[in-house]
């Protein structure tokens, strides 16, 4: 651990690090699928050796985070997706759903020690966490990070405002973790009362991080930085001081897919996150967050080498229902599929004459000719519904992830 980084991992070359995911994944797969039955299926008789890059990762399907509450209704309580059995596990979560989490027993075991020590947090710092510890697992993910980096931590979790002002008043913690909402429902209680406030740095996640905000707890004289966490994964990314988006954490394989596909986009398109999770107790493989992002070009400027995310781009899961009938995006990636000549595609769906109405955008430029009625044939084929057609200049598409746009008034 030096000043600017927490270890020696979070330097080293990019092509090293992913030699070292792809030889730990095949490693970790070859002991958990025997005893972990949804691993088993989802690989469906992949050859484990040949799992030896992100191109071949792409063979494997992935299980979305919206499937999760489903699979786990069908074997219960973790849906087969854990070797372990629940007894051995350090703790056995519940997150809104309810969806059940595993906490396994490392040391860090959620990974967010990194994310702390990029926002300024040190040993024997006093930290004050105020994620809920009530049965979900944010305040304990957080707490496992600090405890890994020597810091004591004051178990707030949410509410009781009145309360964690005293204790803030007298302990005087350096640093503060939760949501960005709460840190300026405190500093405002802080303001009303009177109490000096000791926070000096802050990691926050849980919600939007608007500028103004931003610049709010930075004029309280807070240095504060963003974490994308979540229940299944512990913290996938994490803000540095480059401030310029998150760095994929150690351990993690990353990738952005067509929303609604297995299919990896280029870097620089928004889609799906997916994440492959490297750990015996929970070895999710090609998990679909549901969350929208676009990986940045280059390494961070503050010496980081891994992936950059730019960051919460909102939510990939478009699934519409249209004259009382769905259409999920991934019907309009298999149209897409069928005509290669195609950009992006994007299915706008609206009300003419109190009717729904479907219009296909397609990018194809100069290639069109001949493709309207084709387009116009493949989508009733595909949707079981008619629907227009319009070719659009190639690049005119926003590069938003977003296949289905519902433009439908809400009242």
């Amino acid at each position: 651990m030096t000043n600017a980084h927490y270890d020696a991992g979070e330097t080293q070359e990019p092509e090293a690090r992913e030699a070292a995911l792809f030889a730990r994944l095949g490693s970790l797969l070859e002991g958990a699928q025997s005893d972990t039955p949804a691993l088993h299926r989802q690989l469906g008789g992949i050859a484990l050796d040949g799992l030896v890059d992100r191109t071949a990762l792409q063979q494997v399907p992935v299980i979305r985070k919206s499937e999760l509450l489903a699979l786990q209704a069908e074997n219960p309580p973790f849906a087969g997706l854990t070797p372990t059995r629940p007894g051995a596990l350090k703790r056995l979560l519940v997150s809104p759903g309810p969806i059940f989490d595993p906490e396994g027993r490392g040391d860090d075991w959620w990974g967010s020690a990194r994310a702390l020590f990029a926002a300024g947090m040190r040993k024997q710092d006093i930290v004050h966490n105020a994620f809920s510890y009530h049965l979900t697992p944010g305040g304990h993910m957080m707490e496992s990070g600090a405890h890994a980096l020597g810091c004591a931590v004051i178990p707030a979790g949410v509410g009781n405002t009145e309360q964690q002002v005293e204790a803030i008043a007298v302990l005087k913690p350096s640093g503060y973790i939760g949501t960005p909402d709460f840190l300026k429902i405190l500093l405002d209680r802080m303001t009303a009362t009177g109490t000096v406030s000791s926070f000096r740095h802050a990691l926050v996640s849980g919600a939007a991080f608007p500028a103004s905000l931003q610049q709010e707890i930075a004029d309280a004289g807070i240095d504060a930085y963003q974490a994308y966490a979540t229940a299944e994964l512990g913290v996938a990314a994490y803000e540095t001081t480059a401030r310029s988006g998150l760095v994929v954490n150690e351990g993690l394989i990353v990738e952005i897919v067509r929303p609604g596909t297995d299919e990896a986009v280029t870097d620089g398109e928004v889609g799906e996150v997916v994440v492959t999770r490297l750990s015996p107790e929970y070895p999710l493989l090609r998990f679909g967050t549901g969350d929208l992002s676009r990986v940045l070009s280059g390494p961070s400027a503050c010496g980081r080498t891994n992936m950059r995310l730019a960051g919460w781009m909102g939510r990939a899961d478009q699934r519409t229902k249209v004259k009382g009938m769905f259409v999920d995006p991934a019907q309009i990636a298999a149209i897409g599929r069928k005509f290669p000549v195609l950009g992006r595609l994007r299915l706008v769906v609206s009300r003419q004459a109190e009717q729904d109405v479907m219009l296909l955008k397609a990018e194809a430029g100069s290639t069109a000719d001949g493709l309207q009625g084709e387009l116009e044939a493949a989508l009733q084929a595909a949707t079981k519904m008619r629907g227009s057609v319009e070719i659009v200049a190639r690049g005119s598409l926003p590069n938003d992830g977003k296949v289905i746009a519902d433009e439908r008034p809400v009242a």
